[in-house]
């Protein structure tokens, strides 16, 4: 099935204020129009517009991910550069060191595993309700 392309020639001209005018192109702004007369041809003959929407408690969510991501890369790299000085060790005693060094880096790294975990859930329990 294939459309026909449609020849639009009737012009309509209408006079705003400039508020009315912002109105318009602020609510355009937030549609997923492409071009500013589609948006105006589609509200004047009552057509669905689709709308974007923002959800205030992802956008915090995803904020706080990203902190998250963040210190665990920082950590990782810690983690990275640790496990090269392990492969340079020789004696027994710096052995040691490390891995008394190697577990506190496991036990930070656990830390940000279950806050990571605790946002999670706390966004799906308010997705949920």
């Amino acid at each position: 099935m294939t459309e026909e392309k449609i020849n639009r020639s009737e012009l309509l001209q209408v006079r705003l204020t400039p508020k009315e005018s912002e109105r318009i192109h602020q609510k355009f702004s937030h549609s997923t129009c492409r071009k500013f007369s589609d948006y105006v041809r589609k509200k004047l003959l009552d057509k669905p517009i689709a709308i974007y929407t923002r959800n205030q408690s992802l956008d915090d969510f995803m904020a706080e991910m990203i902190v998250l991501r963040n210190e665990l890369n920082a950590i990782g790299n810690n983690y990275n550069q640790i496990v090269k000085r392990l492969h340079s060790l020789q004696h027994v005693e710096e052995i040691k060191t490390w891995l008394l060094l190697n577990e506190s880096s496991k036990q930070i790294l656990l830390k940000k595993v279950d806050e990571i975990k605790s946002k999670i859930n706390q966004i799906n329990e308010q997705w949920l309700q």
